[in-house]
């Protein structure tokens, strides 16, 4: 499990370069962007991940695909994750589940959203994440990289995050919705 996490933090690292484009610092941004990630699973909280909802969006499937579609996909993930000094979430983690064919689908990948008040202990975040997964309908099971948008509602040690698939007329097109709880603290 370690080393598939260090495969998505070494993807994750590579995706960010525009987020760090034109800094002036002296490490250089992929030795910054790895100690982060590193930084992130070395001292991050352990987190549990429960695949919960996919809903695939009315306009571009038909009635009669969606109810042919797996809309939950059984699955368990696990990951680390902390937030930064401005508070906002860094994240590395592992997931199987099954895709919307009923079939395995595996997925490594980072994370990061930054977060508003929306009242007391509640937050809302937006953010990316970006990865691989497989699936037996794309390359049959050969990784496929990827970067979504994310959201989040926040409370506690809890979160429901979603990922947007975009996609065009009878693919992707598809909120993938996440139910995350965080143990421990950061160290």
């Amino acid at each position: 499990m370690k080393q598939v996490i260090r495969i998505a933090a070494a993807i994750a690292t590579i995706a960010s370069v525009p987020a760090h484009a034109g800094t002036n610092d002296q490490k250089g941004f992929f030795e910054d962007a790895w100690d982060s990630l590193k930084l992130t699973y070395d001292e991050g909280a352990p987190e549990l991940l429960i695949p919960t909802y996919t809903w695939h969006l009315p306009f571009a499937y038909t009635r009669e695909k969606i109810n042919q579609y797996q809309n939950f996909p059984y699955g368990l993930g696990y990951g680390r994750g902390r937030y930064d000094e401005k508070g906002n979430y860094h994240g590395v983690y592992a997931m199987g589940f099954q895709d919307s064919h009923f079939k395995p689908e595996w997925l490594v990948g980072y994370a990061w959203k930054t977060y508003w008040r929306l009242g007391g202990e509640i937050k809302g975040g937006l953010g990316f994440t970006v990865g691989v997964t497989t699936r037996a309908d794309y390359s049959h099971y050969m990784p496929v990289p990827l970067i979504f948008p994310v959201g989040s509602i926040e409370s506690g040690r809890w979160s429901l995050d979603v990922a947007y698939v975009p996609g065009g007329k009878g693919n992707g097109n598809v909120m993938f919705f996440t139910n995350k709880w965080r143990f421990g603290a950061d160290k």
